[in-house]
């Protein structure tokens, strides 16, 4: 007896291997994330959120400069991004500030890690139609970004987490209200690493990593909190824009 075709064509299909590594890696990452933070080892559990950041950042590229795009990658992707954006970072910031606040304190994580999943639910359902120079709300890795550069600054500079926790419980909730917020960050998707770039874009990359290196976690932290604030920075200054310009055309009336 024959199994029907299309059960046949679907289980021939397989998987393409590059890009689901890329993630697979992200994932591992993220779940390292979760048992260092259990084991109070809070800096490398903030380093590896920003693997999988990195390992986020390439493996939907690679993808697509391979054409090994496929649906069982995005929600692949959307999975691993769920565990390394949303619940390790959540976890971190809970185990290494959170933990004398009580149930304030675990309230504050879930409203990030349930604001990252909305966040997540919310672009893979515009995926399509939004515009792709632009991120409506604050990607959840950013927002993870800032959990993990936050806590490996406070290791980094000896800062205990309890005397911490009021700082860390407006950044996580903060972070979690800009992911489901609807204002508008760069994506920076518009740059096109097959193409070329003037010289100046290459020099610029070689200064950037050596300032990273120079202190990663004031540096990373810094970045990730500017990329934050640039959404409401943005909107306040075209409401005033638009506020300008209706205030000219009425005078002109």
């Amino acid at each position: 007896m024959t199994e029907p075709e299309h059960i046949h064509k679907q289980r021939s299909k397989g998987i393409y291997l590059l890009p689901n590594l890329f993630t697979t890696a992200g994932l591992f990452a993220g779940f390292y994330a979760i048992i260092a933070a259990v084991d109070g080892h809070f800096a490398n559990a903030a380093i590896a959120i920003f693997v999988a950041l990195i390992m986020d950042g390439m493996d939907g590229r690679v993808a697509r400069m391979t054409h090994t795009e496929s649906d069982f990658g995005a929600e692949y992707d959307s999975m691993a991004d769920m565990v390394s954006f949303g619940l390790a970072p959540a976890l971190v910031i809970h185990q290494w500030a959170l933990t004398s606040w009580g149930k304030i304190g675990w309230l504050a994580a879930f409203v990030f890690a349930a604001c990252a999943a909305l966040r997540l639910a919310r672009f893979n359902t515009q995926v399509g139609i939004a515009d792709k120079r632009y991120f409506q709300g604050l990607a959840s890795p950013a927002a993870a970004s800032l959990i993990a550069g936050f806590v490996w600054l406070g290791v980094d500079f000896g800062w205990e987490g309890t005397d911490k926790s009021l700082i860390a419980i407006v950044v996580s909730i903060g972070a979690g209200i800009l992911m489901v917020s609807n204002l508008r960050y760069h994506s920076f998707k518009q740059f096109d690493l097959r193409g070329k770039v003037p010289f100046i874009v290459i020099v610029a990359l070689m200064l950037a990593f050596a300032v990273i290196y120079l202190h990663p976690p004031v540096v990373l932290f810094i970045g990730f909190f500017v990329y934050a604030i640039s959404g409401p920075t943005m909107a306040v200054l075209k409401y005033k824009e638009r506020h300008q310009e209706k205030s000219k055309s009425d005078k002109a009336a």
